[in-house]
């Protein structure tokens, strides 16, 4: 396993802050608040992709690492719309490098499997930029597992590896926990889950009448739509009470406590709404805990018809 470090040898913090709210739904005072609280808590992990709020994600994130660069970590993805075409690759990651101020990204991101671009244009691409120091580590993000396979022997044939993934994963979007995390575990590969929180679903604050994505977006409104969602999310809100705790820390947490699992991707329109993800750095849940959380939500079938022979 290539173990991922900042470039002054830092190990990757338990969490990453997902700057996707930079210059968008959080301006630039909140979002710089939101950075200097995730450093304060000990994150060194920041993730940004070049979709991001048309740029100003990356512009404002690398405005504020400016003076600290070699402490934090930097994962950034290739334009979305573009996927895995090497010219694609080239440009976006030119301009990312620019809006941020930087010379090297640690850690880029494929952002979506493409069906249209051969996985050997796509990873000699990458690999070329690894040798030439442009980046320093290959990531694939919303990847199957048997896409990350695939890519990674194509990988392999150019002397490097993938190195990360970033799946989703949350108490009730747990289809990775079938196949791409142990696969993850088994190759040795870091994972960075996005949507901790299920889109604010698990943060209770839809319970107590406020807004957010799952109001406001379609896609997430009938991503977290069905009924037993809502009712695993009230269900972890009432734990919550009972072990005082703030129902996102224990969201947080169970995504973190999963043995595949290297950061979850935590973030916020505010410091004051990320403060509760923060505090999961420093919550371990024990064994009895996490088995009723885990309750709230179906685990998913497991990859075998043979069931006999699971467990």
């Amino acid at each position: 396993m290539t173990q991922i470090t900042s470039l002054d040898g830092a190990a990757l913090s338990a969490l990453c802050f997902g700057a996707m709210q930079f210059g968008g739904r959080a301006d630039e005072a909140a979002s710089r608040a939101m950075y200097d609280a995730s450093r304060a808590a000990g994150i060194n992990f920041f993730d940004t992709a070049h979709v991001y709020t048309d740029g100003a994600s990356e512009t404002l994130l690398g405005r504020f690492l400016a003076g600290e660069r070699d402490a934090v970590i930097v994962a950034t993805k290739a334009n979305f719309a573009g996927g895995g075409a090497s010219a694609n690759i080239l440009s976006s990651l030119d301009e990312s490098r620019s809006r941020m101020g930087l010379d090297v990204i640690d850690l880029f991101y494929l952002h979506r499997w493409d069906d249209d671009t051969p996985l050997e244009e796509s990873f000699e691409t990458l690999a070329s930029l690894q040798a030439e120091g442009a980046i320093r580590h290959i990531g694939v993000s919303n990847f199957a597992a048997w896409q990350v396979m695939k890519a990674q022997s194509v990988t392999a044939s150019f002397g490097t590896r993938i190195d990360a993934l970033q799946p989703m994963y949350n108490l009730v979007k747990r289809q990775a926990e079938v196949e791409i995390l142990p696969m993850a575990r088994a190759e040795g590969l870091a994972v960075a889950p996005y949507s901790p929180l299920g889109g604010g679903l698990l943060s209770g604050k839809y319970g107590s009448g406020e807004t957010g994505r799952l109001t406001e977006d379609t896609r997430y409104a009938r991503r977290y739509g069905p009924e037993w969602m809502h009712a695993a999310a009230r269900g972890l809100s009432e734990i919550a009470a009972e072990v005082s705790q703030h129902p996102a820390t224990l969201a947080v947490a169970w995504a973190a406590a999963h043995p595949a699992v290297t950061a979850p991707i935590v973030s916020a329109r505010n410091a004051e709404q990320l403060a509760p993800s923060l505090a999961a750095m420093g919550l371990t849940l024990d064994p009895e805990l996490y088995a009723r959380l885990s309750a709230l939500a179906p685990a998913p079938p497991p990859a075998t018809d043979r069931l006999e022979e699971v467990g």
